[in-house]
């Protein structure tokens, strides 16, 4: 034991509540206060530290970044659809007589509701039009599972 250094003692002031909580740890772990303080100075001045921490923040900025390319893609599956029906409804529906057009206006808002109605139990239980597109193409983008029909 001749090569072993004497540690050294210091003094500490702790805030009541940080103490309280180095007292639980310390009995949670059966292990004394001194051991749990300087095992906690150590890592929090390990210089591995800041690149853990680093890598951290990294896995959670790709995290969020494939989200959003996600998220993108989404947007514009949407843009691109609404565009599609818009053309292709304008191209097909001839417009209506007077007459017709008249009645036609008076169904908007019945038909509207129908819509909305319609739409809401979509989003609610059936299968979104993303999973659809995925399943018609036949692959899955990065970090998506194909689902089954």
């Amino acid at each position: 034991m001749a090569g072993r250094k004497k540690k050294a003692q210091i003094s500490v002031y702790l805030d009541p509540d940080v103490m309280a909580m180095l007292s639980d740890f310390a009995a949670r772990r059966e292990q004394s206060l001194s051991l749990i303080a300087e095992a906690a100075i150590a890592s929090f001045l390990s210089p591995d530290d800041a690149q853990r921490r680093e890598a951290v923040v990294a896995k959670r900025l790709d995290q969020i970044d494939r989200r959003l390319t996600r998220i993108e893609r989404d947007v514009g599956i949407s843009v691109e659809t609404m565009a599609v029906f818009v053309r292709f409804w304008l191209t097909t529906t001839p417009a209506l007589p007077e007459p017709a057009a008249q009645a036609a206006r008076a169904m908007a808002g019945k038909r509207y509701e129908a819509f909305i109605t319609a739409l809401g139990r979509r989003l609610a239980q059936g299968p979104k039009l993303r999973q659809e597109i995925v399943e018609d193409v036949g692959e899955a983008p990065a970090g998506e599972k194909k689902t089954a029909s």
